[in-house]
């Protein structure tokens, strides 16, 4: 489970942003493999200029935890994916939902270096991340 001080810490080691956008990148390159199956419609954020999936599913070893297969077709958003599925890797239904997309953007400066269209993309992928982690959530208690 990666803390948002971590990845703030890693970003000012980096220092300009041209190091930043490779570190994304690289983040994206090693984020697993999605499953072809789970890239579904009901997987696919559809604000989002660029074609992304991720889905949420329960941790085999701590059923009270929620993990995520994700793709995105550019490397930059997928390594903006692959840093929010590691920021709610192994939390809690709770934990997911309480992920303040506000704080992300103003702590790691991505207002000021994604343009507005991402902005929106971005936040379709944590909306989604939130309603699919709401949705197991629901699932275990009924």
């Amino acid at each position: 489970m990666t803390d948002l001080a971590d990845i703030v810490e890693t970003f000012d080691l980096l220092g300009d942003w041209d190091q930043r956008y490779a570190y994304l990148i690289e983040l994206g390159e090693r984020l697993p493999a999605m499953p072809a199956t789970l890239k579904t419609e009901e997987n696919h954020v559809k604000p989002c200029m660029s074609t992304v999936h991720v889905s949420a599913y329960r941790d085999p070893a701590h059923p009270e935890r929620i993990r995520y297969h994700g793709d995105c077709d550019t490397p930059i958003i997928k390594g903006v994916l692959a840093l929010l599925i590691d920021l709610c890797a192994g939390r809690s239904v709770e934990a997911v939902q309480a992920i303040d997309m506000d704080e992300i953007f103003e702590r790691l400066q991505l207002g000021e270096h994604l343009s507005p269209n991402r902005h929106v993309g971005i936040y379709a992928i944590v909306d989604l991340m939130k309603s699919q982690a709401e949705r197991l959530g629901a699932a275990a208690t009924v």
